[in-house]
């Protein structure tokens, strides 16, 4: 069962000195919130360090995993036709499949840059405006 009697006189605090300490205890929590939140960001970043390390092998075999079928298909082809026409058959077809990606990967930045939030600027700036009493404010927006 718990004592409800009255604490000692020596651990009771006014509140002007509970007030007074406030401060530095709230100084301490946030120190304390930002330490847990660089160990906790090290541990993250170590593990994406890591898996970005495995990403970049996957994609050095995936290239010679490419190279490999390019010439596979140079050889096959070798078969039907001389090996320098197959070459240039192969060529041209990865001509083609570049050239494409290159053509929407161009068109993909186009759309991406410059990289503004219109959609927040727009709703930023009529949330400005309602303050001002200049419009009005709609809450399903936001």
């Amino acid at each position: 069962m718990s004592d409800l009697r009255a604490p000692e006189e020596s651990t009771r605090k006014s509140l002007g000195s509970l007030l007074g300490s406030l401060p530095e205890l709230i100084s301490r929590l946030i120190r304390g919130e930002i330490a847990l939140a660089k160990t906790e960001l090290v541990a993250k970043l170590k593990e994406v360090g890591v898996g970005a390390g495995l990403l970049v092998g996957a994609a050095l075999f995936g290239f010679f995993l490419l190279a490999v079928l390019i010439t596979a298909g140079v050889l096959g082809l070798a078969t039907v036709v001389a090996p320098w026409l197959a070459a240039l058959i192969v060529a041209a077809v990865l001509l083609v499949v570049t050239a494409v990606l290159a053509l929407l990967g161009v068109s993909a930045l186009k759309k991406g840059v410059p990289p503004t939030p219109e959609k927040t600027v727009a709703s930023v700036k009529a949330d400005v405006s309602a303050l001002k009493g200049q419009g009005t404010y709609d809450s399903a927006t936001h």
